[in-house]
């Protein structure tokens, strides 16, 4: 993920904070931790918040902790000691070595012993893996050595485990916001359940298809993994969604996401901005977008109880997304390569767009194939699709 060589840029120049955005360094919690060392700010969370959550297996082992709702895995059981009132008393929750290592399979034979018990189908996964990479569906226990080794070799070093594979889940996520004081919040959430190798295509938020109830209850949760680490800046809580209501927490990715905009059109908040403003010290109720949504003055100091507000928040609106990428259909939708022959979009009021490549820029196979993505926002989700 290059972070020595950030680092090193980041001494020489010199700079005061370093914004990771998404990619590799943005959730290597090496890069906060040196940093830190030398005074540089961060815009993002601690380390140890992002090892707790930004880990597959400790994020688990966290929410399991929490009684979070979870998928059945390998380290189904696997808690740390935790009360209630050691949030009050500002203690954080932990994950001693002990207790992850017993949360990882170490090779096939200990993996297919754990399969029996989980069942199959179910997902083989790496724990540092993301965007599609280090993660495989076993159907089969003849399938799952060889599957297993491909998780291996497509993340060396990282360890692996496996989970109960959900059955025609949609993948719903919250959109958390916390500053250095631990408080924390939820900016509404997002669908992303069209995806294909398990990385995202259209977006959309909020994400109605849970009942209100159902779906405050998963902020709720989300709120307290943020508030139980010490989370600090943006961050997204991701479950799946069953037919029958029911959620499991999946994961937490500790950085800002590609889809932030799809939040940020439906809140009228600038993720970005606020991130800057929590790493320079502001905490939630200080931030102008943030008391404009809760219904305050935007200039006012006054604290906001953001746990029972007396406005509460209501998104604005609907949002669909899509990514724009560089794929090859005759080879399975792999990455492709070329240069950008032409390239011309407008963003308006209601539709936005970026990009990251210009016309007769080169894209290359090497990267992630998305080089684009557009928003189109509407005062419900008809409008939005129109």
């Amino acid at each position: 993920a290059n972070v020595e060589l950030i680092v090193d840029i980041a001494k020489r120049i010199p700079v005061q904070a370093v914004w990771a955005g998404w990619g590799h360094a943005s959730e290597n919690p090496k890069l906060p931790e040196l940093l830190r060392k030398h005074e540089i700010a961060f815009l993002g969370p601690p380390s140890e918040a992002m090892w707790a959550l930004g880990d597959k297996i400790a994020s688990t082992i966290v929410a399991q902790t929490l009684q979070i709702p979870t998928l059945p895995w390998n380290g189904s059981g696997l808690t740390v000691e935790w009360a209630e009132h050691s949030l009050q008393e500002g203690q954080r929750v932990s994950i001693p070595e002990s207790v992850y290592n017993n949360g990882c399979v170490k090779d096939v034979d200990e993996g297919l012993e754990a399969a029996e018990k989980i069942g199959f189908p179910l997902m083989i996964k790496a724990s540092e893996g993301g965007g599609g990479k280090g993660i495989r569906k076993a159907e089969t226990a003849e399938d799952f050595p060889i599957l297993f080794r491909q998780v291996q070799s497509e993340t060396p070093g990282s360890p692996v485990f496996l989970m109960k594979l959900a059955q025609r889940a949609r993948h719903l996520e919250v959109q958390i916001l916390a500053d250095q004081y631990g408080n924390a919040v939820s900016l509404f959430g997002r669908d992303c359940s069209i995806q294909r190798r398990h990385q995202k295509i259209i977006e959309e938020a909020p994400a109605t298809i849970a009942t209100p109830a159902v779906f405050e209850f998963m902020e709720q949760c989300a709120v307290r993994l943020a508030k139980t680490v010490g989370y600090v800046s943006a961050g997204t809580v991701e479950y799946l969604y069953s037919q029958d209501g029911s959620f499991h927490f999946l994961e937490l990715n500790p950085r800002l996401q590609v889809e932030h905009p799809c939040t940020e059109m439906i809140a009228d908040v600038n993720l970005p901005a606020a991130q800057l403003q929590i790493a320079m010290g502001v905490p939630l109720h200080r931030l102008k977008d943030i008391r404009l949504l809760y219904g305050e003055s935007p200039w006012g100091v006054t604290p906001i109880s953001f746990e029972t507000p007396s406005n509460p928040p209501i998104p604005r609106g609907h949002v669909i997304a899509a990514r724009i990428t560089s794929e090859n259909p005759d080879e399975g939708f792999k990455p492709s390569s070329g240069t950008v022959q032409e390239l011309n979009f407008r963003s308006s009021k209601n539709v936005w767009g970026y990009f990251s490549v210009a016309a007769t820029g080169g894209l290359h196979e090497f990267a992630d194939s998305q080089f684009g993505h557009c928003f189109s926002w509407g005062e419900n989700r008809e409008e939005a699709i129109s």
